[in-house]
């Protein structure tokens, strides 16, 4: 996993609550293999009409091409358990959302791909949205061991589960945060196996 410690990025203002995770992906897509990439499916239904055709939506807008952070409203990632929604996200190249609160399913699972969810108030959201609006050009900064947001010249707290930080920061999944305490776990073995050799299959 890709360790995630700052970030300096185009964001799009997305501005929806409530985006679920069959928003993100579909299920229709989700017998696709992953190897063909799911970026293109990200928020399809949202971006396109029947016919394919795009409808505008803030992704399609060329001032936010390339983006690599997503600012939501609250309850993003809200739905099924389905990993699909982070793997389409990913693949689209967003590195971080950015929203008042996430599925908590959802937040593990990005966690798990190296994919931030960064947790502001709601205020701080709304600010944050009006400001990229705005914005010469839509960038911000996104500062994981200081947990701030750098967005023109203000900046903004974000929250996020201390593990899940700890996981990010080192690039660990939940094998590495286990084998960091090799050292302790070997001792417990050897001192536990002292005391009760008889635990050892003969």
């Amino acid at each position: 996993m890709e360790r995630f410690i700052r970030l300096d990025a185009r964001a799009c203002p997305l501005g929806l609550a409530n985006v679920d995770t069959d928003q993100l992906i579909p299920a229709r897509f989700m017998s696709r293999p992953r190897s063909e990439g799911y970026g293109r499916f990200l928020l399809h239904d949202l971006r396109f009409g029947a016919d394919g055709q795009s409808l505008g939506f803030p992704l399609d807008v060329p001032r936010h091409a390339g983006a690599a952070v997503i600012v939501a409203r609250r309850n993003f990632g809200t739905g099924s358990s389905r990993e699909a929604a982070v793997y389409a996200l990913w693949d689209y190249g967003i590195r971080c959302v950015i929203a008042p609160s996430f599925g908590d399913i959802f937040a593990s699972n990005a966690v798990k791909n190296g994919l931030l969810p960064a947790q502001v108030s709601p205020e701080d959201a709304e600010a944050i949205l009006a400001l990229l609006e705005v914005a010469e050009v839509p960038r911000l900064v996104v500062d994981l061991e200081s947990q701030r947001i750098e967005l023109d010249d203000r900046a903004f707290p974000f929250s996020i589960d201390r593990v899940r930080r700890l996981q990010l920061l080192n690039g660990w999944d939940d094998l590495d945060l286990t084998r960091r305490h090799a050292e302790e776990i070997a001792a417990f073995r050897a001192r536990r196996l002292a005391e009760a050799p008889w635990l050892l299959p003969s």
